[in-house]
């Protein structure tokens, strides 16, 4: 059984869900946080140098790993596989071997670029992966690397991921609806857009279960689960709703014309899937937590990115 408070070692601490993670894990027990770049308290490392990381392991001796790194470029994946394919899979696959061997808990995030789009029904756990591209077939290597190692596990998959900070969906339309009068938004793939800061405090609270219930390797809830807001939308409708609330609270002058365009006028080097939506059920019955619609996770970053004076 693991101390009352275990040693976290987070991964990816700079990134949109990393940012949130480290914010949400500081009460769980101590916590080093790394990323590629120096930040206060953490530490620089090179997650694509695996002996960098194996040194990392063997000093700190995590008991819980949480790895938010990833290489979440999709149209650079397919001119750099070998990049995006360390990030994705070799280093969960390193982290696994690592984890099954000193019997700590690795959390993981995947995507649903794991799926080829073309249901037109919530996709759950069950259902078979059938990735596009580069991106979503080192992410799904990355999921098969933990569950072959044999390690205890979570793997979120999630969605639309966007934060009030980073790179991101809501972050670049708000910028394109301040430079320009018309926008070209894509409305012939459906998702479900899902606040950064969910998937972390959705991610604290299973951990959370997981160290009171005794820290078991054989807990039912370890294992893989879908992590998304509910509801569903296009990329039209995720701009259309965000730039409307983005005017109320003064983070815009006005709003543009946003016209609906499809996929194939908007051509890119990866092919997305055009139905990304993840049936979250599951999880919410495992967890006892509550995915709220994806309108509200936008409102309230949307509202933080006001309380923060970033208004026109």
């Amino acid at each position: 059984m693991m101390p009352e408070a275990p040693r976290i070692l987070l991964l990816g601490a700079t990134g949109q869900v990393g940012h949130e993670l480290l914010r949400c894990l500081q009460a769980t027990g101590p916590l080093l946080a790394t990323a590629r770049r120096p930040l206060p308290g953490g530490k620089a490392v090179d997650l694509a140098d695996a002996d960098a990381v194996q040194a990392l392991l063997a000093d700190y001796r995590p008991q819980i790993i949480a790895n938010a790194a990833a290489w979440t470029a999709v149209d650079a994946a397919e001119e750099n596989p070998e990049a995006c394919w360390r990030l994705n899979a070799g280093l969960p696959e390193q982290l696994a071997r690592w984890a099954a061997e000193h019997d700590a808990l690795l959390l993981h995030y995947s995507t649903d670029y794991v799926f080829d789009g073309r249901s037109r029904q919530p996709l759950d756990e069950s259902r078979p992966t059938a990735p596009l591209g580069v991106y979503g077939q080192s992410k799904r290597a990355g999921e098969e690397a933990l569950q072959q190692a044999g390690c205890p596990h979570l793997i979120f998959r999630t969605a639309w991921v966007y934060a009030s900070r980073g790179r991101n969906f809501l972050l670049t339309m708000l910028r394109l609806a301040r430079e320009r009068d018309r926008l070209s938004v894509v409305d012939d793939q459906i998702g479900s857009p899902t606040w950064a800061r969910l998937i972390a405090q959705v991610s604290s609270q299973a951990l959370q279960q997981w160290l009171a219930e005794g820290a078991d390797p054989e807990d039912p809830c370890l294992g893989l689960w879908h992590l998304t807001a509910s509801g569903q939308t296009s990329w039209h409708g995720f701009a259309s709703a965000l730039l409307q609330q983005a005017r109320v609270l003064g983070l815009i002058e006005r709003v543009p014309e946003i016209h609906a365009i499809p996929s194939s006028a908007f051509p890119t080097p990866a092919q997305r899937p055009a139905w990304s939506v993840l049936d979250n059920r599951a999880i919410q019955r495992a967890f006892g937590c509550h995915l709220p619609d994806w309108r509200s996770g936008m409102q309230w970053c949307l509202q933080e990115l006001a309380e923060r004076g970033q208004a026109t």
